[in-house]
């Protein structure tokens, strides 16, 4: 542990992610009770727009925080150079695999996901392995799968994991092949070339790799926590305001366009993959299309303006229209081929 002064940061490091869970634990009924000091009836519009920002805005600054922390030592063994030997040194798309995997493994939603994206990109790991992660995260877990195997049976969930991980792969391999990594931010990109600074990492006792995670979080939250408090407002603004039956309308409708038109209504809207369900439940109720549908679920949580509005901290325009087109892509695919098979 390098002395008594690293048993003591390491005791107060504990402490801190035993307050942290604490904390986390209360978010809901902390969420709750704000909303509830508030004269609007919980269940109206305004009153789930209010839960939904006040329990996300805690949530993902919170998320931020530990992981970036977290980047920030692990980062500390490993210079850009290992990192991007760990994951980028391998066969032409396995890093996308392996990240596009790690997602399926984290239930977050798309503006949960971004400060593990954050600590990808300042960790050296190549953009388009970053990408990669972002789409999977919030488009397939569990929990989603799960719900769509209870609504729609195996077929569709294991034929949804199936596209779900090949637009995370093959849009991660696409914008990687781009090489697009001038497109970030410039404090980004200057964080990516960094490293852990001209100290080799194997020099490094355990105290100043808890300083180089607590400066990761000074350098990295202090430049994004504004536009995660807009975006996550504008989120909660729309995700009150959601009009299910002149959706299901439209995504009802035996043309072409309603794909494209459903992943355009998506965008601007917001929640996780387990958040959408009901909505995609009530939609197929109404009569619509699976595969318009399922590219609509997709859109939102793959595509929202929320996160775009939270990306834009860390990406520039040219970038995030990449993004957007990529993977957009992907999505009208996925769209018309589940209306063809299902």
């Amino acid at each position: 542990m390098h002395g008594p002064s690293g048993w003591l940061w390491t005791l107060g490091v504990a402490l801190f992610v035993a307050v942290w869970w604490l904390i986390y634990r209360q978010l809901i009924p902390v969420a709750e009770w704000l909303t509830g000091l508030f004269p609007v009836d919980r269940h109206s519009h305004t009153g789930e727009a209010l839960a939904f920002f006040f329990y996300d805005v805690p949530k993902v600054l919170m998320l931020l925080t530990l992981i970036v922390f977290a980047m920030g030592v692990i980062r500390s063994f490993f210079s850009p150079e290992k990192t991007r030997a760990l994951l980028a040194g391998k066969r032409e798309g396995a890093g996308n695999a392996m990240a596009a995997g790690l997602g399926v493994l984290t239930p977050f939603c798309s503006c949960s996901a971004i400060p593990l994206f954050i600590g990808f990109v300042s960790a050296g790991v190549p953009l388009g392995v970053t990408f990669s992660f972002l789409i999977a995260a919030p488009m397939v877990n569990e929990v989603a799968l799960g719900l769509l195997f209870g609504l729609v049976g195996w077929k569709v969930a294991l034929t949804y994991l199936g596209f779900g991980l090949g637009i995370a792969i093959v849009a991660g391999w696409v914008i990687g092949k781009l090489r697009l990594e001038g497109w970030l931010q410039d404090w980004v990109r200057d964080i990516h070339a960094r490293g852990v600074g001209d100290v080799p990492s194997e020099n490094l006792t355990l105290v100043d790799r808890y300083r180089q995670g607590i400066e990761a979080v000074r350098d990295i939250v202090a430049k994004v926590w504004i536009w995660i408090i807009v975006g996550i407002g504008a989120g909660a603004l729309i995700h009150g305001y959601v009009p299910a039956d002149l959706m299901a309308r439209i995504m009802g409708a035996d043309a072409w366009w309603s794909v494209p038109a459903a992943v355009l209504m998506g965008i601007p809207m917001y929640t996780n993959a387990a958040g959408v369900i009901p909505i995609v439940e009530a939609l197929l109720g109404k009569g619509a299309a699976l595969g318009t549908v399922l590219a609509f679920m997709m859109s939102v949580i793959a595509l929202s303006l929320p996160e775009m509005i939270i990306l834009r901290k860390v990406l520039t325009l040219k970038l995030i229209a990449v993004f957007i087109g990529v993977v957009g892509a992907g999505i009208l695919a996925v769209g018309f081929l589940f209306n063809l098979i299902f």
